[in-house]
């Protein structure tokens, strides 16, 4: 483990990852937030179910700094309960369906319980050949619950329609001992984060009034940092993501731009969002100086609450941190520890710089 890793931040980001938290269905996590976040301010939902905190020592009239995360991750519901007892989903947020053959699944009931599935494969004696070269979509998936009726799934493991189901796997660490295995660090990563320095910040005299979020349906259109936007009406926003690593083979490891051991990565942009460029440069600027490891990502493809909290009210400068992980959206992501912690300092070295005269530079633009 780093050096400069608090112990209590590796078991934070097991039971965050652990939790089950399809989006609409984050109160698991949301549980962990508060748990951690009640000591140190004053706690608020919105009505989506976005989690605020206000921090107790943060300069009342500094700038409003929203330090956030989404809480929700990669999931799927029941659309269907055949009559055999099998069950048709649909999903909630990106998967390729490449992953999901086989897999467990832990769907979580309206009264709280937990039933084991696992998605259907047809072995591959049973397939001729067009078959077995055919990638098939999600709506040609089911999932065995071990029901022999839809009637057995309904009323005695108390399955409904709308009922969501997530990965189900273990936290596990790897023969790398920076290394470990795990669902959902995109992006409880970046949740583990925000709650990591909020504790780490918390004696500290602040030159910012800060916020500590946790915004709900992210996968599913950046749709809780909406609200939560209205709710903290923050003057700056880091966002906190766990982002795709690039640097697997069939990729171009000249251009990664989010590798394993390569810390954390500031974005720049992506279709959603352009990061405020003072700010953003303020973060690398901040990196340096703290010898934090860094490394910079321009996105083609991807989205992160930024895309909604950037044109919030009239206007708010964002940027986000992330840390890297491999295989996101799938059951087993690798994540490095290194860079999880290199995340939690550089987040808490620049929340310590953003007093009012340089957050005002990152709001003004030349008038």
């Amino acid at each position: 483990m780093p050096d400069n890793l608090d112990p209590g931040a590796l078991a934070l980001l097991k039971e965050l990852c652990l939790a089950h938290g399809a989006p609409s269905c984050e109160d698991e996590v949301r549980a962990v937030a508060r748990r951690y976040l009640a000591p140190l301010g004053d706690l608020e939902t919105d009505r989506l179910g976005s989690i605020l905190c206000t921090m107790k020592n943060g300069a009342v009239d500094g700038p409003r700094v929203l330090v956030a995360g989404h809480m929700d991750e990669v999931a799927f519901a029941v659309q269907h309960i055949t009559p055999e007892g099998f069950l048709r989903i649909v999903p909630l947020g990106s998967w390729w369906t490449h992953n999901l053959l086989s897999q467990r699944l832990s769907l979580r009931t309206r009264s709280g319980e937990k039933v084991l599935g696992v998605v259907t494969s047809t072995p591959p004696h049973l397939l001729d050949k067009d078959a077995l070269a055919k990638v098939l979509p999600v709506e040609e998936l089911y999932v065995d619950i071990g029901a022999p009726s839809r009637a057995y799934a309904e009323q005695e493991l108390g399955v409904s329609l709308g009922d969501t189901l997530v990965p189900a796997t273990e936290f596990t660490p790897m023969n790398n001992p920076d290394l470990y295995l795990s669902k959902a660090f995109d992006n409880r990563a970046g949740m583990a984060v925000a709650i990591q320095d909020a504790i780490e910040l918390q004696e500290e005299s602040l030159p910012c009034r800060l916020l500590i979020g946790g915004s709900v349906q992210e996968e599913v259109g950046l749709r809780g940092a909406r609200t939560l936007a209205r709710l903290a009406n923050p003057d700056l926003v880091i966002v906190l993501e766990g982002p795709p690593a690039d640097d697997t083979p069939g990729l171009e490891a000249s251009a990664s731009q989010g590798r394993l051991g390569g810390g954390a990565q500031i974005r720049l942009l992506d279709p959603s969002a352009i990061s405020n460029r003072p700010l953003a440069d303020h973060a690398v600027d901040v990196a340096k100086a703290n010898s934090i490891p860094y490394q910079i990502a321009v996105r083609r493809t991807g989205a992160t609450d930024a895309g909604s909290f950037h044109i919030a009210n009239t206007g708010v400068p964002t940027v986000v941190i992330g840390v890297p992980a491999r295989y996101i959206h799938t059951h087993n992501a690798i994540l490095d520890i290194k860079d999880y912690a290199a995340a939690i300092q550089l987040v808490k070295a620049l929340v310590r710089t953003l007093n009012a005269d340089r957050a005002g530079r990152f709001l003004k633009h030349g008038d």
